[in-house]
């Protein structure tokens, strides 16, 4: 198997992905993946490509992450995963299509308007 090359990307977070087959040890920007995200819960959002498939364990993962926040790049990088995992096995992509890892969130920040202090936000009105 050759290097697959996939990119995913959430709000303002872009994950660049490659994957070999290996022992399943996943490394982003040059760090564990343990190191990178300390949070568990984020770990599980990395995985679940990989544990819906029953593949823990089976593919290297490097990964490239830009941009965003912590939780922003973890979903950015799971999307990732999922279309790498897609381009090795297409018949796995009816089951991440189910789970909802192909999808990319089109939820973005909105942006502020002039003279306003936010997005919708206004300034107080003032009658008198």
């Amino acid at each position: 198997m050759e290097m697959i090359n996939a990119i995913g990307r959430r709000k303002a977070a872009i994950a660049r992905v490659i994957v070999n087959e290996g022992k399943g040890q996943i490394t982003i920007n040059k760090r564990d993946l343990a190191d990178y995200f300390p949070m568990d819960q984020l770990q599980f959002i990395v995985k679940q490509p990989l544990s819906v498939l029953e593949v823990i364990g089976k593919y290297d993962i490097r990964a490239n992450l830009d941009g965003g926040g912590i939780k922003g790049q973890a979903e950015a990088l799971r999307l990732a995963i999922a279309r790498a995992l897609v381009m090795i096995d297409p018949e796995c992509k009816k089951t991440l299509r189910a789970s909802g890892f192909l999808t990319r969130d089109p939820r973005v920040v909105e942006r502020k308007k002039p003279g306003q202090p936010g997005a919708r936000r206004r300034f107080q009105f003032s009658k008198r």
